[in-house]
């Protein structure tokens, strides 16, 4: 589409987060499936039923503009799933809370760039005189920074911490094989040392036989 007025970049952005939204909706139930803290997995279900609604809205938004829903490619939303799903790629080699911590990091990325386009199409909605729908992305607008909030609260009360915890746990194991290692190969040169003094004895004993 052609873009000749703020009116047609804001529908151009209605489309593209509608697609971002839909994305969501598939993407959500494999975060939860996905996170090991109850707290983290709840935060993803609950933001899960707060995306069917976002969806629901912006349909509204299109029936306000006499459009038919019609979603545009969001590259952006799509290039942060992929990151959340290499996350759970990875999570079998992974420390559970380590884990966590990444996939919250993955979607507060998601959340903010929600919260960017909402702000956004609010703006570019009140210029236009739109006050019907700049009050519809509002409602949308407090509940992605709430979801944001929820997962600062879950990473800051838990994840986090246990995340720092199981780095410090893996570094005293390695630290004890590094050791018990260590203390293997002493005996070996000790060993050696009384072999040796055992020789010189012999061959000491040997000398005053003759």
């Amino acid at each position: 589409m052609a873009m000749q007025s703020l009116h047609d970049v804001l529908v151009d952005l209605v489309k593209d987060t509608y697609h971002a939204e839909k994305q969501l909706l598939r993407a959500l139930p494999k975060l939860a499936k996905a996170a090991s803290d109850e707290s983290l997995r709840r935060a993803f279900e609950d933001h899960l039923g707060e995306t069917e609604t976002h969806v629901t809205r912006l349909e509204r938004v299109f029936g306000i503009l006499e459009m038919k829903p019609v979603a545009k490619t969001c590259h952006g939303m799509l290039g942060l799933i992929e990151e959340g799903a290499e996350v759970m790629k990875e999570s079998d080699d992974g420390t559970e809370a380590a884990v966590d911590a990444a996939l919250i990091a993955a979607a507060q990325k998601v959340e903010h760039y929600e919260i960017s386009a909402y702000g956004t199409m609010i703006t570019f909605a009140e210029t236009l005189g739109l006050d019907e729908i700049a009050d519809i992305f509002k409602e949308t607008l407090d509940e992605e920074e709430a979801a944001d909030e929820k997962l600062s609260a879950v990473a800051e009360q838990t994840v986090n911490a246990s995340a720092a915890s199981a780095g410090e746990d893996d570094e005293e194991g390695e630290e004890g094989e590094e050791k018990d290692a260590s203390d293997g190969d002493k005996p070996a040169a000790k060993s050696k040392r009384e072999t040796s003094k055992r020789t010189k004895s012999s061959s000491s004993d040997a000398s005053k036989s003759e």
